[in-house]
């Protein structure tokens, strides 16, 4: 909850950061001179409570949503000598960790893959793919899970979810200034919104939202050469490589659904622009940076 409060009073830091600089250069006074009847601290705090409230409520329902969507089969009592070791390494690890035992399941896909989720680091869940089973080695499955584990101690869900609340909350606000700037000064509108704002605020969203993505996507990159460490202190270093080759290996590599796509252990392919919405840094690079870890 501390990593939450940290970050909410970031957000009110810099929107009242905001709210100085307008004042101190006038802005309010211009826009007011202008006709320009906007209350930016209104806006603020609407860009505030709507920016967080969504990515809020998908961290607190991560957990049950990805049971549903990847249809996960939580190993309660395992069935075979695999699922029992599959069990006691990630309960092994979270230990290593310092984390309480996640939840530990398995999602039938042909793709060898695998995620963590959860709004709380000691209350999480680890799955895995039913492809990664059958493609992976154990030592292999096990930088793997050390990889995950260490999403979970790192609080990737809950930073990544945090980082999402505020590049929304910029998103909101500066659209909404944009619109109405360009409804009155330009278009003249007087009193109430006319349909400049409404498109003019839906093109700035989306504009907006796209360069919201590429910082968004960055820290996700960031995360995973973090999360490959973990793994590989966690299980060691050449499985931890291992594992990676093996991924290389791999036909046609899919990201996960949604939000499950930035924790999984595997991610799209692309070049170009496209490698700025990845969640994923490349196999390559990846494997690079735990060759060069000492």
């Amino acid at each position: 909850m501390s990593r939450i409060f940290l970050f909410l009073a970031t957000n009110m830091a810099v929107m009242a950061l905001i709210g100085i600089v307008f004042q101190i250069f006038g802005i309010q006074g211009l826009l007011a001179q202008n006709g320009v009847d906007l209350n930016l601290t209104a806006v603020m705090v609407m860009s505030l409570v709507v920016g967080f409230s969504g990515s809020i409520i998908s961290l607190f329902m991560s957990k049950s949503m990805a049971k549903r969507s990847m249809g996960v089969n939580i190993i309660e009592q395992p069935a075979n000598n695999a699922e029992r070791w599959l069990l006691e390494t990630v309960y092994r690890q979270a230990e290593q960790a310092g984390i309480g035992r996640p939840e530990v399941g398995i999602f039938d896909s042909p793709q060898p893959n695998a995620f963590a989720t959860g709004a709380n680091k000691n209350a999480a869940l680890v799955a895995v793919s039913t492809g990664l089973l059958n493609t992976m080695t154990q030592d292999e499955v096990e930088a793997v899970l050390g990889h995950e584990v260490s999403h979970v101690a790192n609080g990737d869900m809950i930073t990544m979810a945090l980082i999402q609340g505020v590049v929304n909350t910029f998103v909101m606000f500066l659209s909404t200034v944009i619109g109405h700037l360009i409804d009155r000064i330009v278009f003249k509108t007087e009193r109430g919104h006319g349909p400049a704002y409404y498109i003019t605020s839906i093109i700035a969203q989306l504009v907006l939202s796209v360069l919201a993505s590429i910082i968004v996507m960055w820290f996700s990159r960031r995360r995973e050469f973090r999360a490959d460490q973990g793994g590989a202190q966690l299980a060691g270093k050449e499985k931890m490589i291992a594992s990676l080759k093996r991924l290389q290996q791999a036909s046609e590599p899919q990201d996960l659904p949604d939000q499950m796509a930035a924790f999984g252990i595997a991610g799209g392919v692309g070049g170009g622009l496209k490698a700025l919405f990845l969640t994923h840094p490349p196999l390559e690079q990846r494997i690079a940076a735990l060759q060069s870890m000492q």
